[in-house]
C-alpha cells in the first residue's frame, strides 16, 4: 500500500505505522518518538502477534502502510520467520521492517528471505528507523550500509569447512532455517516442548530438527552449545 503523493512528490497523507514489540517501555518509547514526526502516524501499538494481526484483518482502508515488528517475541508468541511470512500472506501490500537486538548477517538473511523488507538493530538511532521507514513507505527496502556491505561479504565468503564451529552458532552454513530458528529458541531457555507449541509442530519434530543441529555443530549436549556460545560472545 503507497501514499499517493502531489506532483511535487510531497506525501499526501502521513505514512501509517503500526509496532510490535513485547516489551512495552520499548513500545512507548517508540510511539512517542515517531508520533513526533510531522510525516508520521502511529495506527496501533502491540505486544502480541495476534493483536497485530487481528488489528490488521479489522481495519477497514486504514490498515498501515508500514508494520515495526520485533524480530523476538515471547515463548508463546508467534516470531521471527514464522511471524514476517504469516504477515506477508495474510497481508501483501503491508512493507514489514523488522528491529531486533540479534542483529547479525545470519539473522538479518533469514529475515529477509522471509519476505521482510527491511531490518534495523536496536542499537541504531532512532533517526535512523526514521529513515528506514520513510524508505519502506517510498517502495525501497532498507539496510544500513554496514550491514549490506555485511551480506555482499557473507556471500563472498567462502564456506568454512563442515567441522568444527562457525563464527557464529546460526551462522553455520548446514543449519537450514527452521534448525536455525530451533537453536535461537534453545539459546532463549526453551524447552523441545515450548518450541513445539510455539510454532505448532510436533515434539518428535523439534526434538529431531535440534539434534540435527547439534550435529551440524559438532556437539553433543545442551550444556555444549551454551559453552560455545559464551565462548563466542567472549570474543
Amino acid at each position: 500500500m503507497s501514499n499517493s503523493k502531489s506532483v511535487t512528490g510531497q506525501s499526501l497523507h502521513p505514512i501509517r505505522i503500526a509496532l510490535l514489540d513485547d516489551h512495552l517501555m520499548i513500545l512507548h518509547g517508540l510511539a512517542s518518538h515517531l508520533a513526533g514526526v510531522p510525516d508520521l502516524q502511529i495506527t496501533g501499538s502491540f505486544t502480541a502477534s495476534s493483536q497485530l494481526i487481528q488489528a490488521l484483518a479489522n481495519e477497514q482502508g486504514d490498515r498501515a502502510d508500514v508494520v515495526v515488528i520485533d524480530y523476538t517475541l515471547r515463548p508463546d508468541d508467534i516470531d521471527g520467520i514464522n511471524l514476517i511470512r504469516a504477515l506477508r500472506i495474510r497481508f501483501p501490500p503491508l512493507r514489514l521492517l523488522v528491529m531486533s537486538a540479534y542483529y547479525t548477517p545470519a539473522t538479518v538473511a533469514l529475515a529477509l528471505r522471509g519476505g521482510a523488507h527491511g531490518f534495523i538493530g536496536k542499537e541504531q538511532g532512532l533517526d535512523e528507523l526514521v529513515a528506514a521507514i520513510r524508505a519502506l513507505a517510498a517502495g525501497r527496502d532498507y539496510l544500513s550500509a554496514e550491514m549490506s556491505q555485511a551480506l555482499q561479504a557473507r556471500q563472498d565468503k567462502p564456506e568454512p569447512p563442515p567441522h568444527g564451529p562457525s563464527p557464529t552458532l546460526l551462522d553455520h552454513p548446514d543449519l537450514s532455517p527452521r534448525e536455525r530458528e530451533v537453536l535461537r529458541c534453545c539459546l532463549h531457555g526453551l524447552s523441545v516442548s515450548d518450541i513445539a507449541a510455539k510454532f505448532s509442530r510436533s515434539i518428535k519434530t523439534i526434538s529431531n530438527q535440534k539434534q540435527s543441529a547439534l550435529k551440524k555443530l559438532g556437539l553433543r549436549r545442551d550444556n555444549e552449545l551454551f559453552q560455545l556460545q559464551h565462548r563466542l560472545e567472549d570474543k
